[in-house]
């Protein structure tokens, strides 16, 4: 069985599964679009070829051709693609082989009938099986429907993201770098700016916090926007929320906090961020919003909150604060959760049976 798997970047999640796959017997080849290390040494030391092919856009001719031409040299029985730019460049790439394709799907929504774009991604009649990252994405492509249009219900198949928790050993970061009292109370959000995140929300929430106790909020990630410095300005509690901008220790630094939290309003996957969180056993707060509540058991591995809800979030962080022991369980709670329930072992497992379910006949 040979697979030829297409990311845009091959990073611990993606090359754990690909070593895994591999270890199981599966011949499979590797094609970024960038190379990121460690991960990109560790493919290779495992025997993976990688082939780094950069696509600049949905139709990039060139990156087409040599992928094409990969495909004449290895046969490859399955193509493998990870993202929206990467399904679209190998689906063309694939014309004329004799392939089973595979695309995955990492977010809820932005996939409709009426999208040219759709066509020539998820709904494109090569496509075989569309992997969602979480259930919410398979009930919404199940959902979809325009007169006698609908993907079959065989199409698209949940499997989780793995992780392990051997990812996460790095020791907490140290807050004293960002001015956090010992004793303060901290949440961290770890997220790009954008209107979906509702990072107005939280901080709104914020706003309806009380001065005591000293709670306080890291923003981590690239939210350098005008809008929201803005809302932050205007909030009572502005003193308390610290914007970290990107950082490649963003894990660690939420392994310090006392929470996590993802305020998404709408078209959540299954944030990595909180599963980060959960790893490190910091309890999170999400809500109900795509696959975020996937990852919790609601009161006991975190808490699920109503989407545009400030009240409900700062409730939720206030819980928290004044529960401290049942905070501790949640956490550990949590951490478990990832190990049994998001382990990706789980992940290889269920990718290898779907391969096989794909190809019957072919050996490993």
């Amino acid at each position: 069985m040979r697979v030829l798997c297409v990311v845009p970047s091959n990073v611990i999640h993606e090359t754990d599964q690909f070593i895994g796959l591999k270890n199981k017997g599966v011949d499979i080849h590797v094609v970024t679009t960038k190379i990121h290390e460690p991960d990109y040494s560790k493919l290779i030391a495992a025997g993976i070829p990688v082939h780094t092919i950069p696509l600049r856009g949905r139709l990039d001719q060139k990156a087409i051709a040599k992928i094409r031409k990969l495909m004449a040299q290895h046969k490859f029985d399955i193509v493998h693609a990870f993202n929206n730019k990467t399904v679209a460049n190998a689906l063309i790439a694939a014309k004329g082989f004799p392939v089973r394709f595979i695309a995955y799907r990492g977010i809820v929504g932005n996939v409709s009938f009426f999208n040219p774009g759709s066509w020539m991604t998820y709904l494109n009649p090569r496509v075989d099986r569309i992997i969602c990252v979480a259930e919410a994405i398979r009930r919404y492509l199940l959902d979809m429907k325009f007169l006698w249009l609908k993907i079959p219900p065989y199409k698209p198949v949940t499997i989780y993201k793995g992780h392990d928790l051997r990812w996460y050993r790095k020791q907490p970061h140290d807050l004293a770098e960002f001015d956090i009292p010992s004793n303060a109370f901290v949440v961290a959000c770890t997220t790009n700016f954008r209107p979906r995140k509702g990072i107005d929300v939280l901080i709104e929430a914020f706003n309806r916090l009380p001065r005591e106790p000293d709670i306080r909020l890291l923003l981590i990630g690239n939210m350098d926007a005008p809008k929201l410095r803005k809302l932050i300005q205007r909030n009572k509690n502005r003193d308390r929320i610290t914007l970290t901008g990107y950082r490649k220790d963003a894990p660690e630094i939420t392994a310090a906090c006392n929470a996590c939290i993802l305020p998404s309003i709408k078209r959540e996957g299954l944030p990595k961020t909180i599963i980060e969180g959960m790893a490190y056993g910091v309890p999170p707060i999400v809500t109900n919003s795509g696959g975020s509540p996937e990852l919790v058991e609601p009161d006991i591995s975190g808490l699920v909150v109503p989407p545009k809800s400030p009240d409900a979030i700062a409730n939720a962080i206030l819980f928290l604060h004044r529960n401290p022991e049942q905070a501790r369980q949640m956490g550990e709670a949590a951490r478990e959760r990832i190990r049994t329930a998001f382990n990706i072992q789980d992940t290889i497992e269920k990718t290898f049976a779907l391969y096989h379910e794909l190809l019957p006949d072919k050996k490993v």
